[in-house]
């Protein structure tokens, strides 16, 4: 099974890549105490839940589009593999984030994780742009 969350944000897709296209910046994603981005794997340290490491595997600006892959996490998960992809609109953007996770018994997690950080970005937009 696949998680698929459609959300349209009021904002520029430039503006809203600039956030969420830079693998390194997570200050968008609830719960994250520190990040470590080598160019290749994040290696993330969540409130109450340990470290959690992911793998870019594509990264495309011009589309803006990003795939990636969770590849360490307490628990360790069978599989994992998520997109984001951002489709500019006359009155803002088209935010569409997948998620292919196993077990399933964790997708209601996962997209919990996945709703309150796009709360936490349209915040952060919001803020910005009163800014």
């Amino acid at each position: 099974m696949s998680i698929e969350v459609k959300h349209f944000l009021p904002f520029p897709a430039q503006t809203i890549w600039a956030i969420v296209g830079s693998p390194g910046r997570v200050d968008w994603v609830p719960g994250v105490e520190s990040c470590e981005f080598d160019g290749e794997v994040r290696r993330f340290k969540m409130e109450g839940a340990g470290g959690l490491a992911e793998r870019i595997v594509s990264h495309d600006d011009a589309q803006m589009f990003m795939e990636y892959s969770v590849v360490e996490s307490t628990p360790p998960l069978q599989s994992h593999l998520a997109s984001i992809k951002l489709n500019a609109q006359d009155q803002g953007t088209e935010f569409i984030w997948c998620t292919s996770v196993e077990p399933v018994a964790v997708e209601p997690f996962i997209k919990q994780g996945m709703l309150g950080s796009l709360a936490l970005l349209e915040q952060i937009l919001v803020t910005q742009s009163q800014t």
